[in-house]
């Protein structure tokens, strides 16, 4: 039984704002105990007290009055108080989970995220007493052959388009003075990504099944004029082949996907807390097991949380490592991981008022639901102001 005392840091970094939980437990005791929590907790204090990023192979998940704990054997590796916690992330392999740590998890609405290391969401355990909005289910089911269908088609698609160009644009104005070549070459890659975004908004149609193929080329053409611009200002490799969703061996498309991976299971507890389904979009084609309307979502928010991120982690020299399978290894994963999730803390302008991502995505969610049960007028997408 852990003999939880506060103390401030005797070891490695003498902080005496961080509060410390002694074991008496003969594998933590000692001096070196106390740099090892010490390089822990450094670590979780940023990210983890809101989210429980589980990355290493062979530990247990399970529940201690009212904290989940990771343990390696007699170990403790991370713990995290439940009224704290935002979601947990699991992206590690052979980990354990504790029924207790589930319906904990369940009774405090706690989502736990399985995210494979290429990204892919393999699977997300909600409670169930979150799901039961069958009103707003009905009327998103229904939007999908009428006009709303294809204004949030559209607004989707919209808000990537116009994300893309200010993020370009946002990259270009540092370089006016210094490089005025390169500020005009990215600026006029903008203005032809905004240009895709005025067609999209002319593009007729009925339903979203109807402007669906449309629509993927207008926002194809426009990912590639965003993705030349990038190869302009951010420091990928000369041999670099470009954007790759699924499969990337590459280390660059890799933490993209990655860190979508992380964004994805943002999305989709906003998707079903907002009472809608994650399974049924609009831009996305209706697939089992496809969760088209997280993936929907998602293009608001790709830009802004995830390519931000990972571009300025590229330009700073953060190392992306991959192993023998062209996988992301532990330490790159982990780092892609808190510097996403650090990035939805972020403040951004949104309805006159600055809020995190995190929760202008719970908005954004709520204001789809509104809009298909007709007590909104509109649907907006999210652009951000840089």
């Amino acid at each position: 039984m852990p003999d939880l005392l506060s103390h401030s840091c005797p070891g490695c970094c003498g902080d005496s704002s961080l509060t410390w939980a002694r074991t008496r437990s003969k594998a933590t005791a000692g001096t070196n105990c106390w740099r090892k929590r010490c390089e822990q907790s450094k670590r979780s204090t940023a990210v983890e007290t809101q989210y429980l990023i589980v990355d290493e192979f062979g530990v247990f998940v399970g529940k201690h009055s009212e904290r989940l704990q990771v343990r390696k054997g007699e170990e403790l590796l991370q713990e995290a108080p439940l009224f704290n916690l935002e979601g947990v992330i699991i992206t590690g392999r052979g980990v354990a989970l504790s029924a207790d740590a589930v319906t904990a998890c369940a009774d405090a609405g706690i989502p736990v995220h399985f995210v494979h290391v290429s990204g892919r969401i393999s699977a997300s355990i909600f409670s169930a007493g979150l799901t039961g909005t069958i009103q707003t289910r009905r009327s998103q089911l229904e939007a999908a052959h009428s006009r709303h269908g294809v204004a949030l088609a559209k607004a989707f698609a919209l808000g990537k388009i116009s994300n893309q160009a200010v993020l370009i644009r946002y990259l270009a104005k540092y370089r006016k003075g210094i490089k005025p070549d390169l500020h005009r070459e990215l600026e006029q890659r903008a203005a032809e990504i905004m240009a895709c975004a005025a067609e999209l908004r002319a593009l007729p149609g009925r339903t979203a099944e109807e402007i669906r193929l449309s629509l993927l080329s207008i926002e194809g053409h426009a990912a590639e004029k965003y993705w030349e611009a990038i190869r302009l200002v951010v420091r990928v490799p000369s041999d670099w082949k470009g954007r790759s969703g699924r499969g990337a061996t590459d280390p660059v498309n890799a933490a993209l996907n990655y860190g979508y991976g992380i964004l994805y299971s943002q999305v989709e507890r906003a998707i079903v807390l907002a009472g809608l389904d994650p399974y049924a979009g609009f831009i996305h084609a209706d697939r089992p097991g496809k969760p088209s309307l997280v993936l929907d979502l998602v293009e608001e928010f790709r830009v802004p949380v995830v390519d931000r991120t990972v571009f300025a982690m590229i330009n700073r020299g953060t190392q992306l490592e991959l192993d023998a399978d062209n996988l992301l290894v532990q330490k790159t994963r982990r780092t892609i991981a808190e510097n996403v999730l650090a990035r939805l803390d972020k403040a951004e302008r949104y309805e006159r008022k600055k809020l995190s991502l995190r929760h202008i995505i719970q908005y954004q969610a709520r204001h789809i639901a509104t809009f298909v049960r007709g007590e909104r007028a509109t649907y907006k997408p999210f652009v951000v102001r840089w």
